[in-house]
C-alpha cells in the first residue's frame, strides 16, 4: 500500500512578497529550498499560521541566501505579507519503506534564516 508521507517541510517562513499577477506558485530562496530538498516545480501545500489558510501549490527557486518567499497568483489573495507559514512536501510512499525515509525539516528563524 502506498501512503502519503512528508518528504520535506520548511516550517514557520516569513512571506516577504506576493505577487497576484504571476501565473501562480511559491517563490522559495534556492539556499532554502536545497536545505529543505525541494525541487523546482514540485507540488507543496501551504499552511499559513497567521490565519489559517491552506493550499496547494508549485516551488519555483528565488536567489540564493535572499530570504525570499513570494506567494504568487491567487494564493496571494490568502497571505499577507510578515505571515508565518509551513512549506510541506508529501510523496507516496511504500508502507514496506517508510523506516527508510526520513523527511527533510528545516526550523525557521526570523528573516527566514535557517536556525541551525
Amino acid at each position: 500500500m502506498m501512503i502519503p508521507f512528508l518528504v520535506s517541510k520548511i516550517h514557520r517562513a516569513t512571506v516577504t512578497s506576493t505577487d497576484k499577477n504571476y501565473n501562480g506558485s511559491i517563490s522559495i530562496d534556492s539556499y532554502l529550498m536545497d536545505k529543505a530538498n525541494l525541487k523546482e516545480f514540485q507540488k507543496v501545500e501551504i499552511y499559513n499560521i497567521n490565519n489559517g489558510n491552506r493550499f496547494a501549490t508549485y516551488v519555483i527557486p528565488a536567489k540564493s541566501k535572499s530570504g525570499i518567499i513570494t506567494i504568487n497568483g491567487a494564493a496571494a489573495h490568502l497571505v499577507n505579507i510578515g505571515d508565518k507559514i509551513i512549506i510541506a512536501a508529501y510523496a507516496l510512499i511504500d508502507e514496506k519503506e517508510l523506516e527508510l525515509v526520513k523527511p527533510s525539516i528545516v526550523l525557521m528563524k526570523d528573516n527566514n534564516c535557517v536556525d541551525e
